[in-house]
């Protein structure tokens, strides 16, 4: 079976894909606009002293993945997404709406992070679950697309024809990771089936 046929054949795929998706867009949006409102009011930032704590704070979230699905009282990967994606789309709210305290905002900035850094292995795992070695990269560049796509339009209408403010992108951003997690509450009742014989035909 063609990577095409078994993709649209299987509803967990388009799921995973979905919560993907949307999870690139809305780091894609946290990426583009969270300069800009840190250094909304005038203020003058080190934004290089920031950056790291993004990247220990993904290291944080990815270190804390093996600890929740792992051992004998482990939660379901789809689970922990759900609310995952939920506490993601609550913290990128809570910044379209304009806070100017720093100290606030990098908080809020790096809880993002760190649930980022606890979804992406999560995703992976899913990946392993559910998609075939053969079609995984496949289905990497299925969901990116997209995604990518969005983020360039968003750019576009918001950065060069000033159509579409931050605040409205964030938004986006945030029902995005809503979506998401309604896709891994879906996942979650479709439970585990046997693959297609996609090898075989």
């Amino acid at each position: 079976m063609s990577f095409y046929a078994y993709i649209f054949g299987d509803k967990r795929i388009w799921l995973l894909a979905w919560a993907q998706m949307c999870l690139h867009f809305s780091i894609g949006i946290f990426w583009i606009l969270w300069a800009p409102t840190v250094v909304a009011d005038g203020r003058e930032v080190q934004l290089g002293l920031i950056y790291p704590s993004f990247l220990a704070s993904r290291m944080l979230g990815s270190t804390i993945f093996p600890c929740l699905t792992s051992g004998p009282s482990s939660l379901r990967t789809e689970d922990c997404l759900v609310y995952a994606y939920i506490v993601l789309a609550l913290l990128l709210s809570i910044v379209a709406y304009d806070y100017q305290e720093i100290g606030f905002l990098v908080t809020l900035f790096c809880m993002f992070h760190a649930c980022v850094g606890f979804i992406l292995p999560s995703l992976a795992r899913l990946r392993t679950m559910y998609v075939p070695n053969e079609l995984r990269g496949g289905m990497m560049g299925f969901s990116l697309a997209p995604a990518n796509a969005a983020i360039l339009l968003s750019v576009i209408q918001g950065g060069y024809y000033r159509n579409v403010g931050n605040s409205a992108l964030m938004a986006f951003g945030v029902l995005g990771l809503l979506l998401a997690a309604v896709c891994m509450h879906a996942l979650k009742q479709l439970g585990k089936q046997p693959y297609h014989n996609w090898h075989k035909q």
